[in-house]
């Protein structure tokens, strides 16, 4: 896999590094995708006329809306194929952590998608693109396009060892009027129930509240059969969302990327944060205090 950062400073520039390689990954027999957004795309829809029937279109808007979802798509899309990703995310208008989020995700393609077969050009538009996030494309790829083509990125960090902002730092306290219960491994259909039926107490939406649960409960049961065995779940609402933490004693965390890397099909292992990654906003993991706290962010509603 080939996982290069593209910067770009004006519409020619743009269109005269990707329609050349788009046409090159065509003549190979590769499947190309590019995402990108509504001006983008039409300036490379015309620049390639014929052959951008060719091509596979997705709209950054809904594709990164998600970056974990974002993750097993694209894992998906390469599973069976040569291809050549034209990626680029929209990062105006996104919170820091959405930001921080993305950032993560452009460095764990590095190891998820490592022995696909795949070309990722990953675009950003230097005139629009946060500075911050500019910086960050030399971390999180291997590869930078410049004058004289692909080049190794001296300052590339392997996604095992990346640290972001307020990664290591420790979690903020619950809030006062969280409620608090204990689990073990006879109790997590009480669990399932106790969360479900706080969730929608707190005014859920019912899908939402069908993915908390089922997130809550993959974690417990992981606490269960790899940690100590019991555990409590905290939860309370904070800004719009529903916080969900579940708390073991002992835990440690061994995987630097827990529940970031896609299981291989049949695996008996490695579903519960993988789903939950999928299914709730965010997941924070701490090994502190003589805890390992998993806590889940999930919005209130749509």
């Amino acid at each position: 896999m080939r996982h290069v950062a593209v910067p770009y400073a004006t519409d020619e520039a743009l269109l005269s590094v990707t329609v050349p390689r788009v046409r090159a990954a065509l003549g190979e027999g590769r499947r190309v995708l590019v995402i990108t957004g509504p001006a983008n795309s039409g300036l490379l829809a015309d620049a390639l006329g014929r052959d951008a029937g060719r091509v596979d279109h997705r709209d950054a808007s809904s594709w990164y809306a998600h970056p974990y979802r974002t993750l097993a798509a694209l894992h998906d899309y390469t599973r069976d194929h040569g291809t050549f990703v034209i990626g680029e995310p929209g990062w105006e208008g996104r919170s820091a952590r959405e930001v921080r989020e993305l950032i993560r995700y452009e460095s764990v393609v590095n190891a998820a998608l490592r022995a696909r077969p795949a070309i990722l050009w990953c675009l950003y538009d230097v005139r629009k693109v946060p500075a911050d996030v500019l910086d960050h494309t030399q971390v999180t790829h291997p590869l930078l396009l410049g004058p004289e083509g692909e080049a190794a990125g001296a300052r590339f960090v392997n996604p095992h060892d990346l640290v972001l902002d307020t990664d290591r730092a420790p979690l903020p306290e619950p809030r006062g009027d969280a409620k608090t219960f204990g689990f073990t491994a006879r109790e997590l259909k009480r669990l399932r129930r106790t969360v479900g039926d706080y969730a929608r107490a707190a005014g859920m939406d019912g899908d939402l509240t069908t993915s908390l649960v089922l997130s809550a409960s993959e974690i417990a049961a992981n606490s269960i059969e790899h940690g100590a065995g019991h555990g409590t779940v905290t939860m309370w609402v904070e800004d719009g969302e529903l916080v969900c933490e579940i708390a073991e004693p002992g835990g440690a965390l061994h995987d630097p990327l827990p529940g970031y890397i896609p299981p291989e099909p049949g695996s008996p292992r490695g579903y519960g944060l993988w789903i939950s990654r999928q299914l709730c906003d965010l997941v924070e993991l701490r090994a502190e205090g003589g805890l390992l706290r998993v806590r889940l962010h999930l919005a209130m509603g749509s």
